[in-house]
């Protein structure tokens, strides 16, 4: 299983304050069935440059893994950008992407998008070097025009869910159905803690696995693989 959204690397957000706790997020979910963890912490170009994220992000890396065994799951490392207007220009958008693959987490708005920011996502989506995947895209869907979402996925764009909205009685229903009609295509754990924010994606997949069987969920991973695999430039 892939979590496609974590905090694991440690004191680099808000996520693992130190090494200690990374380890034990990282056990957390291997013990959860997941196999391979992309690492997203979280960037924010009004406050800091691709360069200066990414050896942060790869000291905390470095930090981990010497403190790894090789039972431990995979960790390839990405991030989590938040968009702001001009987003499309930014020449390091590539560094950005999920390592190895055209993959870019994309932390959209907490409002009712702009006709101009939904150009531009299109406008991205477009460009060979990268695909867009929202973040967990069920924060978005109350704040939005009706078919917004429907539009982007016909554009290329893809989705990711949090475990939270399949294991809240409240939303999951509600996840079930996008997942059925192929509105979600990852589910991550977005995990930060041991605490308020601690790995619950094996419930998730279980409750998946329950509604729609093993092929289902063996179909998801082998998508995401493939695009881990074989989206490179």
């Amino acid at each position: 299983m892939i979590d496609w959204h974590s905090h694991v690397l440690p004191a680099l957000d808000d996520g693992a304050s130190d090494v200690n706790e990374s380890i034990k997020l990282v056990r957390l979910l291997n013990s959860q069935g997941v196999g391979t963890i992309i690492a997203t912490p979280h960037f924010y170009a009004d406050y800091e440059s691709v360069e200066s994220f990414l050896n942060r992000r790869n000291i905390a890396y470095e930090n981990l893994k010497n403190e790894l065994d090789e039972k431990s799951p995979k960790i390839i490392l990405g991030s989590e950008v938040r968009y702001y207007q001009g987003i499309s220009r930014l020449t390091e958008l590539d560094a950005l992407r999920i390592e190895g693959s055209k993959l870019l987490l994309l932390e959209m708005p907490m409002s009712r998008w702009t006709e101009y920011m939904i150009r531009e996502l299109v406008e991205l989506s477009t460009k060979s070097r990268v695909r867009i995947i929202l973040a967990h895209v069920e924060r978005y869907l109350p704040l939005q025009k009706l078919n917004v979402i429907d539009n982007l996925l016909q554009c290329g764009i893809l989705t990711q869910a949090n475990a939270s909205f399949l294991n809240s009685f409240a939303t999951k229903r509600n996840a079930l159905s996008m997942l059925d009609k192929g509105m979600i295509h990852f589910v991550g754990s977005d995990c930060h803690n041991l605490t308020s924010r601690a790995p619950q994606i094996g419930r998730a997949m279980e409750i998946i696995q329950k509604k729609f069987g093993d092929e289902f969920i063996d179909q998801m991973n082998e998508y995401g693989l493939s695009l881990l695999t074989t989206s490179s430039i």
